[in-house]
């Protein structure tokens, strides 16, 4: 198998085992505990030694390294993305019976693209705050079996046959059984051996259980769920873990996934909170340096901000830029706007473009049409709340915000080999 293809099959691993935020926190930190990383508590004191070390907020974590850092005032390469994806959410009161079927209310999370949530066999992932005596415990919930189900109204019943317009308020709860005796979380609490009553407060979410998989005559396409921006997550993740074993002097390299990118990153976890200006200072602190170290460590950083490409389709390429042409398997993509919906300025291109130079991967370069509205990135927000320059960057792929999504399966190694460049760049 070559390293393109393990590569792939990996990602298809990681995104099978990570069908919410929280659980994309638990894949990624399973894997650094394994390649020696450990992980620090917010509410402590944190080692001053160098060593690996990472934090997990919600659905969101922060991982980095100072085996290679020269002293407190050493400037980071930082590789941002997010965990979360657009899907179905679970409604606080769920519960209903309509017209003798037991459903599930549902409500979209971002900007998903609803068409494409019906007729698919959907599992249940996400959290639960339960009772623990006198305290609160957090557990993770994954029914990875076909639990629930949005199905399409008839096409017979369909005015003129021209299809439905989904009204999200209306049209996307879920069937769940039959009958009137629904009660979701009771299955939950049964599932995770606690009781009803003690179950205080959930965050339930939807997934599709069609398998992540290779596709097409020679494996070259890659199609699974969550692509955007699972793939920035798997890659950030393997990079980090290869430059740490062939780190840059003086460097901090430092992987950080936020959630709530897809509503606008504003929470305790997301790309607005102080998530990542507080790791970094809490870093400079613990090797001995104060406000002066750490804002000469911001002025030496750069950031790349990780999220995906759009690919230009191919039945609809009047949709596209015409003279920017992004193709599968060709290699990670620069994104500009020059109105700042991505980061992207000089100083974050020319670095980036010169980790693609050492990693052997070609680079393409995207910009949006301009008749059209432009979606954003973390980029914009990290730049502004630490002051780094920032490039933004992804892997291309087509159908952005379906259930299902599709890219070259060439991509994940060269994306994760240009971020690897990135975070350990050569003297």
């Amino acid at each position: 198998m070559t390293e393109s293809s393990a590569a792939a099959h990996d990602l298809c691993a990681f995104v099978d085992a990570s069908p919410s935020p929280f659980h994309v926190c638990g894949t990624v930190a399973a894997r650094l505990r394994a390649a020696g990383f450990a992980e620090v508590d917010e509410t402590l004191a944190w080692p001053a030694e160098p060593g690996r070390h990472f934090l997990v907020r919600g659905g969101s974590l922060v991982a980095w390294s100072t085996e290679s850092a020269t002293g407190p005032a050493s400037s980071f390469r930082v590789v941002g993305g997010h965990t979360d994806s657009p899907n179905l959410r679970v409604k606080q009161h769920h519960d209903r019976t309509s017209a003798g079927w037991e459903t599930i209310a549902l409500q979209p999370y971002g900007g998903a693209w609803l068409n494409s949530w019906l007729d698919r066999d959907l599992g249940l992932s996400g959290r639960v705050s339960v009772r623990d005596g006198d305290a609160v415990a957090t557990r993770l919930v994954l029914l990875d079996e076909p639990v629930l189900t949005v199905p399409q109204l008839a096409i017979h019943l369909s005015e003129e046959r021209k299809g439905v317009q989904l009204d999200p308020q209306r049209h996307l709860d879920a069937v769940y059984g039959t009958g009137d005796g629904s009660d979701l979380l009771s299955d939950v609490a049964r599932r995770l051996e606690v009781a009803r009553d003690d179950v205080l407060a959930f965050e339930l979410m939807t997934h599709d259980l069609t398998a992540s998989r290779l596709l097409g005559p020679r494996s070259d396409l890659l199609a699974a769920p969550r692509l955007d921006n699972q793939v920035t997550c798997w890659a950030g993740m393997q990079a980090l873990l290869a430059a740490v074993e062939q780190p840059a002097a003086g460097v901090v390299p430092l992987l950080v996934l936020f959630d709530h990118e897809e509503v606008g990153s504003m929470s305790d976890r997301g790309a607005f909170s102080d998530l990542l200006t507080t790791v970094i200072e809490r870093v400079v602190v613990a090797a001995g340096g104060g406000r002066d170290e750490y804002h000469r460590a911001i002025a030496g950083s750069v950031c790349a901000s990780g999220d995906m490409a759009h690919a230009t389709h191919p039945n609809y390429p009047d949709r596209h830029e015409p003279g920017h042409r992004i193709v599968a398997n060709g290699g990670p993509v620069l994104k500009v706007h020059p109105n700042l919906r991505y980061a992207t300025d000089a100083t974050g291109t020319a670095a980036f473009a010169l980790a693609c130079e050492v990693a052997g991967v070609p680079l393409q370069r995207y910009e949006h049409r301009a008749d059209l509205p432009c979606g954003s990135t973390v980029g914009p927000i990290t730049a502004s709340r630490t002051g780094m320059p920032t490039v933004d960057v992804g892997a291309p792929q087509l159908a952005m915000h379906a259930a299902r999504e599709l890219m070259g399966a060439h991509d994940p190694h060269q994306y994760a080999a240009a971020l690897t460049a990135f975070l350990a760049p050569a003297a």
